[in-house]
């Protein structure tokens, strides 16, 4: 009877073992964790080329400006840091058809946002032309329970379209951002779901346009422009920013 005992639990002991050890290697066939700015072999295939190295504010600039701010954002561990007081930035190159990829983390309270399609217009911010995909603290700024049904929440189209669902992370998580433009379809995701979807210079568009704070006469069209990031006087962290284009 003891013997009989001895061979069942070492025989429970061996399943467990053989069952713990096949968990781990299943994960073995999935591409391995992408180092923060760098690319992964899938989104080389695809064409995607990284617009922020980690390390340099290469390819940066001030919106309307030929220079990085002298303040007001830095590069820290790896990402590109707002501290305010030094206005939005753009990449230096201009994109119609595209797809973006960027992580996001805003502070406490924060307020920033995603520029896309700008024009870079004398005198004028760049928010009179681009659309904005919204980075904010959801839980604590008071801009979140303005506008109309949360179009002004983080992942929105900034004041026009909410996000649907509203999968934000808690403050001091990353949040994964993705912008499609193609022949005039846009559409917003956030941590691997698809939020909104509109199309630009569609009538239905231009009706949201003038029923919003935007001037339909130079928002949102569907032309060249350049990405940027907003500096709206609050700490926000930005990383893994590449695109590809179409």
């Amino acid at each position: 009877m003891k013997t009989r005992h001895l061979i069942v639990a070492a025989t429970i002991m061996l399943i467990t073992v053989i069952a713990w050890s096949c968990g781990p290697a299943a994960d073995h066939g999935a591409e391995a964790e992408v180092a923060p700015n760098t690319l992964s072999e899938q989104e080389k295939e695809e064409g995607f080329v990284l617009l922020f190295d980690g390390e340099t504010t290469t390819g940066w600039r001030s919106y309307n400006g030929e220079d990085f701010p002298d303040e007001g954002w830095i590069v820290e561990d790896g990402t590109l840091r707002c501290t305010g007081r030094g206005g939005d930035i753009v990449y230096d190159g201009k994109f119609r058809d595209f797809h973006l990829k960027i992580d996001w983390k805003i502070s406490e309270g924060g307020n920033s946002g995603i520029f896309y399609l700008g024009q870079e217009i004398p005198g004028r911010p760049i928010w009179h032309t681009a659309p904005e995909f919204q980075v904010l603290d959801n839980e604590r700024h008071p801009d979140a329970e303005r506008g109309v049904d949360g179009n002004r929440k983080a992942a929105s189209l900034y004041d026009i379209l909410p996000p649907v669902p509203q999968n934000t992370r808690p403050v001091g998580e990353w949040n994964n951002a993705e912008i499609i433009v193609y022949q005039g379809s846009v559409f917003h995701r956030q941590n691997g779901e698809d939020v909104l979807e509109y199309h630009l210079e569609s009538p239905e568009f231009e009706q949201m346009v003038e029923e919003s704070k935007f001037d339909v006469e130079l928002f949102g069209k569907y032309v060249e422009g350049v990405i940027g990031l907003q500096d709206h006087g609050d700490d926000v962290w930005f990383r893994n920013i590449k695109i590809r284009e179409y």
